[in-house]
C-alpha cells in the first residue's frame, strides 16, 4: 500500500504492529499486550490525522494511486450489466471519456465519466483523464440517447481538466464544453453528478450540470488546480497549499457555498481503504436522489435545474 507524506506516522505504527505480530508467531514471547497497545495507538493516530485534514491533503487523497476510478465505480454499481458505448460519430472514440448503459437494481442508467489510468501505459492510453472535444461530444451523444429513451443520467467526475493541446483547441474544445453545459441545463431526463476524485475547471463542468451534485468527502471541485493557481499568482508551484486553501475547493467548502447538494462520506483513510463501503455509499446516494427526481414532471425537472444554477453566486443588479 502506498502512503502519502502526512500518512507516514500511520505507516510507522503499522510496520511496528507487523513486526510485533511476527515476533509473537516466531517465538515463545507473549507480545499480545504490546500489540494491543500499538493497535490502540494506531486507531487514535489515524483518527487524529483524518479529522484535521487540510485542503491540500484532501487534494492529495483525491489523487491517491489506489483510489477507485470511474470504471471501478461503474462495474461495482452495475454488477456486470454495464455495456460501454463508443465514439462521437464525428472524429473518434476518446478513451479519456467513458460511457454506456448499466443497471443499479432494476433501474437502467446512462453512465458517463472521465477515466484515468492505473500505470504509465494505461495513463497514456486514457490521456490522464483529460478529454478532447470528441470526448465531450461523445458524452453529449449518450445524454441525448438517454433523453430519447427516458433513461436517467449519472456522471462521474475525475479529471485534472480538459486536454489543453493545440489540436484540441483546433477541434473546438471550448465550444464542445459550452455546448454540453447548454444542453445539460435543458436535458429532459434526471441527471445525477458525483465528483469521485479531481474536479478541475471546464473539464469537470462539461459533464457536471446535474439536478443533484454530490462530492465524495476527499475530493475537490474548482476552476483551476492548486498548482496552476500557484503558478499564476506566485510564479511557482511552492504555494500550492496556500492556493488550495484560498480556492475553497473541498466538499465542505462547496457545500457551505451551496454549490453542491451533498457530501458522500468516505471510510476513514479515504475511499481506497474500503472500496466496497465507498461503492455502497455512492449507490445509496444515487438511489435516494433518483427516487426524488423521478417524481417530478419533465417540465418541473428542467425548470428546477435551471433555477438551481441561476440562483448560484452573489451579485448586485
Amino acid at each position: 500500500m502506498e502512503y502519502l507524506d502526512f500518512e507516514l506516522p500511520i505507516k510507522e505504527l503499522e510496520d511496528q504492529l507487523s513486526k510485533c505480530k511476527l515476533i509473537g508467531e516466531e517465538s515463545d514471547v507473549d507480545v499480545t499486550k504490546t500489540c494491543e497497545q500499538i493497535e490502540t495507538k494506531l486507531v487514535s493516530t489515524r483518527k487524529d490525522i483524518f479529522k484535521n485534514l487540510t485542503a491540500w491533503q484532501r487534494v492529495q487523497l483525491s489523487r491517491h494511486p489506489s483510489r477507485p476510478y470511474t470504471l471501478d465505480f461503474i462495474r461495482a454499481l452495475t454488477k456486470g450489466t454495464f455495456m460501454e458505448l463508443h465514439g462521437d460519430r464525428t472524429v473518434k472514440d476518446d478513451k479519456a471519456m467513458v460511457g454506456g448503459l448499466g443497471k443499479i437494481g432494476d433501474q437502467s442508467y446512462m453512465f458517463i465519466g472521465q477515466q484515468k489510468g492505473y500505470n504509465t501505459k494505461t495513463r497514456q492510453y486514457r490521456n490522464f483523464g483529460m478529454s478532447n472535444p470528441e470526448g465531450y461530444r461523445k458524452a453529449l451523444r449518450l445524454m441525448k440517447m438517454a433523453e430519447k429513451f427516458e433513461v436517467p443520467v449519472i456522471t462521474l467526475i475525475d479529471t485534472p481538466g480538459a486536454y489543453p493541446g493545440l489540436e484540441a483547441e483546433e477541434r473546438g474544445q471550448g465550444e464542445a464544453i459550452a455546448r454540453n453545459i447548454y444542453e445539460m441545463t435543458k436535458l429532459k431526463t434526471p441527471i445525477i453528478t458525483i465528483i469521485i476524485g479531481e474536479g478541475a475547471s471546464g473539464g469537470a463542468v462539461g459533464i457536471g450540470v446535474g439536478d443533484r451534485v454530490f462530492m465524495l468527502e476527499n475530493t475537490w471541485y474548482t476552476v483551476i488546480s492548486p498548482e496552476s493557481c500557484s503558478s499564476i499568482l506566485w510564479r511557482s508551484w511552492e504555494h500550492k497549499e496556500d492556493a488550495a486553501e484560498s480556492l475553497k475547493l473541498t466538499a465542505k467548502d462547496m457545500s457551505k457555498l451551496k454549490l453542491i447538494d451533498g457530501i458522500i462520506k468516505e471510510p476513514l483513510g479515504g475511499a481506497h481503504t474500503n472500496r466496497e463501503k465507498t461503492y455502497k455509499s455512492v449507490e445509496t446516494a444515487i438511489k435516494k436522489a433518483y427516487a426524488e427526481l423521478s417524481k417530478l414532471s419533465v417540465k418541473k425537472l428542467v425548470q428546477q435545474r435551471m433555477d438551481k444554477y441561476a440562483d448560484m453566486g452573489e451579485y448586485k443588479s
